[in-house]
C-alpha cells in the first residue's frame, strides 16, 4: 500500500448547529447512571450561560479535534459561549494549528501495522492517522512565528495570539480555534507549551539562534494572567473536557487570587468530561467535590460525567446552544484585558 491508500479519508468535525440535542437531554434528565449526570451538566453549563456576571473558561485534555471536535469548540468561541480557553498544546497546536495550516485528519485503525506507518511516515492517534511530513511543516512554522517575534519571555497566550496573527495576515484562519480565539479576543492558555509540536519548532527556534537572545515562554506568566481574569470575574464557571494540567491549572486561581491577598469566590459552577477513575487519587479523575477541599470549586453546581468526550461533548454543547442563553452574552475580550494590564 502507497502513503497516500492510508490517507484518504477525512475526520468531519461535527456541528452542534446541525443537531438539538435539547429533547434527549431532557429524556436523560429522567433516566440514571451518566444518562442523568450528563442532563445536570447539560443544565449547569446553561446556567454559566445564564449567569450575565460569570466568566466561562473552557478546558481541553486529550485528542480532541483529531477525533472531530473542533468545530464545536469554534463555534463555542464564535457565539460568546466561553470567554477563555485552557488546552494542552497537542490540540491547539499540533491539531488546529496543524489543519489551519492545510492539513488533516483521516480515518485509521488501531489494527494498523505501526511499523510500516512509521515506515510510510503517519503517526496514529488510536484510529486517527496523520501525516508526519504535515506535523513538520507545523513545527517549522512555529519556529517561523518565534523567529519574527522580539526575543524575550512570552505567556503561551501571548504566543498563541502570535499564532492567530500570523493565520489572519496569511488568511489561513477557515474554521481555525486559535483564529477565531484571536478575531473574538478569547486568550488560550497552554500551560505546558514545550509539550506539543510547538516545542520542536521552539527548540529549533532557540537552537538556531545558539548565543543571541531568544523567545521563550513563561509558564508562571500564564498562572498570573489567568489569575488576574479570576480576579477581574465576579464569578466563573469551568466547563473541562479531560482533566489533566488545564483541569489544574485552571481551578487553582481562586488559591492563587488569596495569595496575591485579593478576596475572590471560588468557580462558582465546574463540569468535567472524563474516562479517568477516581480511586487511583490522580487528578484528572478526582471529584469535583474534592476540589471544595482545597478551596477550589463550590457546591451545588458542580458534576462530573464519566463519558468518552465526542459522545458527550457535543450533545452538552448542542444542548447549549439550541437554549440560547448565550445570546445576551457579552464579549468579554479578556486578551484585551490582559494586554492592558
Amino acid at each position: 500500500m502507497e502513503k497516500s491508500d492510508f490517507l484518504k479519508d477525512e475526520i468531519q468535525h461535527i456541528d452542534i448547529k446541525r443537531f438539538n440535542s435539547v429533547p434527549i437531554i431532557e429524556q436523560f434528565e429522567k433516566m440514571a447512571f451518566q444518562a442523568r449526570n450528563l442532563a445536570r451538566a447539560a443544565k449547569i453549563y446553561d446556567r454559566m450561560l445564564s449567569d450575565r456576571k460569570c466568566a466561562v473558561i473552557l478546558c481541553l485534555a486529550g485528542s480532541l479535534f483529531s477525533g472531530g471536535l473542533k468545530k464545536v469548540v469554534y463555534d463555542l468561541v464564535d457565539n460568546d459561549m466561553v470567554d477563555a480557553i485552557v488546552s494542552t498544546g497537542a490540540i491547539i497546536v499540533d491539531q488546529d494549528f496543524f489543519e489551519a495550516l492545510g492539513a488533516k485528519h483521516y480515518h485509521g485503525t488501531p489494527l494498523a501495522d505501526d511499523n510500516e506507518l512509521m515506515e510510510k511516515r503517519i503517526d496514529r492517534i488510536y484510529d486517527t492517522f496523520i501525516d508526519e511530513d504535515d506535523l513538520r511543516v507545523c513545527d517549522m512554522t512555529v519556529g517561523k512565528i518565534a523567529d519574527s517575534r522580539s526575543p524575550k519571555p512570552y505567556s503561551s497566550r501571548e504566543f498563541i495570539k502570535s499564532i492567530g496573527e500570523y493565520l489572519d495576515k496569511n488568511n489561513k484562519g477557515e474554521g481555525s480555534v486559535v483564529w477565531k480565539a484571536y478575531k473574538k479576543g478569547v486568550p488560550i492558555f497552554v500551560p505546558a507549551f514545550s509539550d506539543c509540536s510547538a516545542g520542536f519548532g521552539l527548540v529549533y527556534h532557540q537552537w538556531t539562534k545558539k548565543e543571541e537572545p531568544k523567545v521563550s515562554i513563561d509558564s508562571v506568566k500564564d498562572f498570573l494572567e489567568l489569575t488576574k481574569i479570576k480576579i477581574e470575574a465576579e464569578d466563573t464557571g469551568l466547563f473541562m473536557i479531560g482533566g489533566g494540567v488545564p483541569k489544574n491549572f485552571a481551578q487553582d486561581t481562586p488559591v492563587a487570587a488569596d495569595i496575591l491577598g485579593s478576596e475572590v469566590n471560588m468557580h462558582k459552577y465546574a463540569v468535567q468530561i472524563t474516562v479517568a477513575d477516581e480511586r487511583d487519587g490522580a487528578l484528572s479523575g478526582s471529584t469535583l467535590k474534592e476540589a471544595h477541599s482545597w478551596g477550589k470549586v463550590d457546591g451545588g453546581f458542580e458534576q462530573m460525567v464519566f463519558s468518552e468526550a465526542t459522545v458527550a461533548f457535543p450533545l452538552i454543547a448542542s444542548y447549549a446552544y439550541h437554549k440560547g442563553s448565550w445570546r445576551s452574552r457579552v464579549n468579554k475580550n479578556f486578551n484585551k484585558f490582559l494586554d492592558n494590564k
